[in-house]
Order: structure tokens, then sequence, then C-alpha cells
């Protein structure tokens, strides 16, 4: 089944959800700000994106400017970075299968369904 990492505040992530409604696929909504990621989970979809962890991040956020700009990170430290701060991760995420896209621009979601 699809799978679409949202956040319901952002408006690419709301575009992205729109474009699975018109796709007439069954999905899953996975509100991962409320439910949160796992190490192992973030992993797997950082994976199956095929980037390293560093380009999942919004560099734009004040957290990451504050906190971790600038600073040696190995992966696994960027990984446990957007798993305290979740806004950090780059929105929506959309999964089908084994095939995963970030959805910026939404349109890039049309490429895996």
């Amino acid at each position: 089944m699809i799978k679409i990492y949202h956040n319901p505040r952002c408006r690419k992530s709301r575009e992205g959800l729109q474009i699975l409604q018109e796709s007439g696929q069954e999905f899953e909504i996975i509100d991962y700000l409320k439910k949160g990621v796992s190490f192992d989970e973030l992993k797997s979809i950082i994976d199956l994106l095929a980037i390293t962890p560093i380009k999942l991040i919004r560099k734009n956020e004040a957290i990451w400017k504050e906190h971790y700009k600038g600073k040696e990170l190995s992966n696994d430290e960027i990984i446990f970075s957007m798993i305290e701060h979740l806004k950090l991760i780059e929105r929506p995420i959309v999964i089908n299968k084994e095939k995963a896209i970030i959805g910026r621009p939404p349109e890039n979601i049309k490429q895996i369904l």
C-alpha cells in the first residue's frame, strides 16, 4: 500500500495528498509529527529514497540553523536530529512498494504511482 508521510500544516504536503486522492489508489496517511518515527523507520525511508540523510533535512528551519548548521555530523547523528526535531524532515514523502520520493514539487509523486 502507498504511504504518505504527511504534515497537514504544510501546503506542499497537502498538495501531495491531493494528488494521491485524485489517483484513486488506496493509501495510508502517516502524520509523523504526531506518531513520530523510529531510527530504523527513518533509515529505511532514506535508503528507499537513495539519498544521504542530510538531503532529507529542511535546512531553512530555525532548529537546524540554531543547533546543527556548520557542525560535522555523522549520518546517524543527522537521523537522530530528525527524530528529535520532526519538523526537520522534508515533506511529503511518498512510498509505493520499494520506491520512495520526496514530493517537492508535489508533481514528483506521480512518478511512483
